[in-house]
């Protein structure tokens, strides 16, 4: 069997998308085949073009200062910045994350948790793509660091 022919029905299933409905529909058997993984492949592309296209913006918007004389315009102009500046820093962070896991997509571990190797759960990884650990182990983790600090 050449590459081709192993490839070919993937590259027509991964030729249409499916919806959040339809993998959401599929039972724990199809647990991240082929058209799961290019959904969220998609899906993490598409959050990491838009996150780009942000950072890309600011530093735009950053480059067209203002000079005003009225020093509480001013002020009003540099908290304006300071929040522009931590909420890109927030997605920044964000894009480290979606890169992670474009990655695991490509090394066939994405979907699994990273702490007890269980699935995720397609619900879990369609609200937060990025999400690492299921839901439990996650709840424990945020239960020790509760309890005992980072």
């Amino acid at each position: 069997m050449t590459k081709t022919n192993k490839s070919t029905p993937a590259a027509i299933e991964e030729a249409r998308l499916l919806t959040e409905e339809e993998i959401l529909k599929m039972g724990e058997a199809d647990y991240m085949n082929p058209a799961q993984m290019a959904f969220f492949k998609a899906k993490l592309q598409t959050l990491e073009k838009e996150l780009l296209k942000n950072a890309g913006e600011t530093t735009e918007h950053l480059r067209e200062t203002v000079l005003v004389p009225d020093p509480a315009d001013r002020a009003t102009i540099e908290e304006e910045h300071a929040l522009e500046l931590r909420t890109r820093d927030r997605e920044r962070k964000l894009l480290k994350k979606v890169q992670q896991s474009i990655a695991a997509i490509d090394n066939n571990e994405y979907g699994w948790c990273e702490e007890t190797g269980e699935p995720i759960g397609i619900p879990r990884l369609i609200a937060r793509p990025t999400a690492t650990l299921s839901l439990e182990a996650q709840q424990r983790r945020e239960l020790k660091q509760k309890l005992y600090g980072d």
